[in-house]
């Protein structure tokens, strides 16, 4: 996650949690992490949110709960998606008959996923130091619109995007079993969301406290600044990372403070946001044989995803395309190339994006992406599916659910990554709602020649949720009890599980928030 909006663009959004609209069990406005511009919502969108309301008011009454209290119990989920199947169709999210208005068939159902392995490679959250205010114009925190009742009466705090709201959104409040911390760079310190060695520590505190490992670290890939590649060498061999994260577009921030006295100031030329290419011989192979060097093979990349609207004219944006990954893994096999985002573009208009696809039957950047094993050899690029299934999941789901389809079809299943670029985007719980009952129309499988997702809880699911990170990152799986075959970690029991359980008994629920910004809706 980035700040990479303009202030123009800036003065169209507001933040989602401030708006009491989107206090549902999935969001119904596309949400920002900073580094894409949201559309406004859609006709569909606002079908969606009527509907949810309207269903929840009627159901809330026959239990004698107020809405807001039934939109954070496992029904409200089965309301939510079985609205989505209304306006957009009724073959996309599997919904159970009694799940909307019968608590014990809600429960029932996600009993069946109970020990599944979730593991969300994409997840962030801010140092315990981090104060720069206008942070909160991206990631700010509701006070849930009174529905957390310790954030009543409370103004913003940026302390709501650091390490403990991590924990509860993550791991309480979701059904994620394992996740890695994700850095973001640039130059300017004022604006560093984590350092490395904060993102080391905050992996070592957690997996302290849980007395298991529950949280892995990735570090600064960034050969085209001498200093980063530098300090290769230190992550590796004192904070002891567990993979890397690098932006191709260099640092997109678009000022700086100058910490290295070069007398720069990135706003004023392109080049000084240090962009760099993935095949570039002279600047990323060195980086990669200190990768090679200690056994640190996993190389994530942010792809696609810019601003909308004028991503052509935001500086280096060509670096975002992914036409330097497959020479790259070609010359690198040892090493996996794991794109984040899946490279989708940005979203320039939903109803635009879709249109596109239903008429040539093409996901540009996506498709390329998707091509790459095929066209160059290879079998070390990887997609990982973080803001690209949260944004076109809400938005026009007959597009995520082709996205999967293209993905696993040129890839298989075996090189999709669950990861979901949380907290930004508040808790991941609806994201993993949404992808366990996700399935590819009849006739986008027939046009294609997809195979079926399955259900929430199939082989091909189980490995995007948790299987191939686990096998990428080395995992011991047998530290969970790990049925890999299944998908099933059973056993699974540490001091953060009891701290969950005891959560829970309190009467502890997710809260509906969603952090980032949203396009401003217009007022009657």
């Amino acid at each position: 996650m980035s700040d990479w909006l303009s202030k123009k663009q800036l003065k169209l959004l507001r933040r989602a949690s401030e708006d009491e609209n989107l206090s549902l069990p999935i969001p119904t406005q596309v949400i920002s992490d900073g580094e894409n511009m949201p559309i406004p919502q859609t006709k569909q969108q606002a079908q969606v949110e009527a509907l949810i309301k309207e269903q929840a008011d009627v159901i809330s009454k026959s239990h004698g709960v107020s809405r807001r209290e039934f939109l954070r119990t496992s029904s409200a989920f089965a309301v939510a998606f079985g609205a989505m199947n209304q306006v957009f169709g009724g073959d996309l999210f599997g919904v159970g008959t009694a799940e909307a208005s019968e608590p014990e068939a809600a429960e029932e159902y996600r009993s069946n996923f109970r020990d599944q392995f979730i593991f969300d490679i994409h997840t962030h959250h801010v140092h315990e130091d981090y104060a720069w205010p206008n942070q909160l114009g991206f990631l700010a925190v509701a006070k849930a619109a009174g529905w957390a009742k310790e954030l009543e009466n409370v103004a913003l705090d940026i302390k709501n995007l650091k390490f403990a709201q991590y924990v509860k959104d993550i791991f309480f409040d979701s059904d994620t079993s394992m996740a890695v911390l994700n850095n973001s760079y640039t130059w300017d310190p004022i604006r560093q969301l984590i350092t490395e060695n904060q993102v080391a520590a905050s992996r070592d505190h957690m997996n302290a406290l849980a007395q298991k490992k529950r949280v892995l670290a990735h570090g600064t890939i960034w050969p085209s600044n001498p200093r980063y590649l530098d300090d290769m060498d230190r992550q590796a061999e004192e904070l002891k990372v567990d993979g890397w994260k690098g932006y191709t577009v260099g640092d997109p921030w678009g000022s700086g403070s100058d910490p290295d006295g070069l007398g720069l100031r990135l706003g004023e030329d392109p080049k000084l946001f240090l962009p760099w290419r993935l095949d570039d011989e002279n600047i990323a192979y060195p980086a990669y044989e200190k990768a090679l060097k200690y056994g640190i093979k996993n190389i994530c990349i942010h792809k696609g995803m810019m601003p909308a609207g004028d991503y052509q004219s935001f500086p280096n944006w060509q670096n975002a395309l992914v036409d330097d990954v497959g020479q790259a893994a070609r010359d690198w096999p040892e090493l996996n190339f794991i794109i984040f985002h899946s490279a989708l573009r940005p979203l320039l208009d939903a109803s635009q994006y879709s249109v596109e696809f239903e008429a040539t039957g093409k996901l540009p950047w996506v498709d390329e992406l998707a091509a790459i094993p095929k066209q160059y050899g290879v079998n070390n690029v990887y997609a990982e599916i973080g803001l690209s299934f949260a944004m076109t999941t809400t938005t026009y789901p007959r597009v995520a659910a082709a996205m999967l389809g293209k993905l696993i079809q040129g890839m298989g299943a075996d090189h999709v990554i669950w990861g979901t670029d949380s907290l930004w985007f508040g808790g991941p719980q609806w994201q993993i709602e949404a992808f366990r009952r996700i399935e590819i129309p009849l006739d986008i499988q027939e046009k294609f020649g997809f195979a079926p997702l399955g259900k929430g809880n199939s082989k091909v699911k189980n490995a995007i949720f948790g299987l191939n990170a686990a096998r990428l990152y080395n995992l011991d799986i047998g530290q969970h009890h790990h049925d890999s075959h299944h998908g099933h970690h059973s056993g699974l029991r540490d001091r953060l599980t009891g701290m969950k359980d005891q959560y829970l008994a309190a009467g502890g629920k997710r809260d509906n928030v969603y952090h980032g910004q949203v396009y401003n809706r217009k007022r009657g």
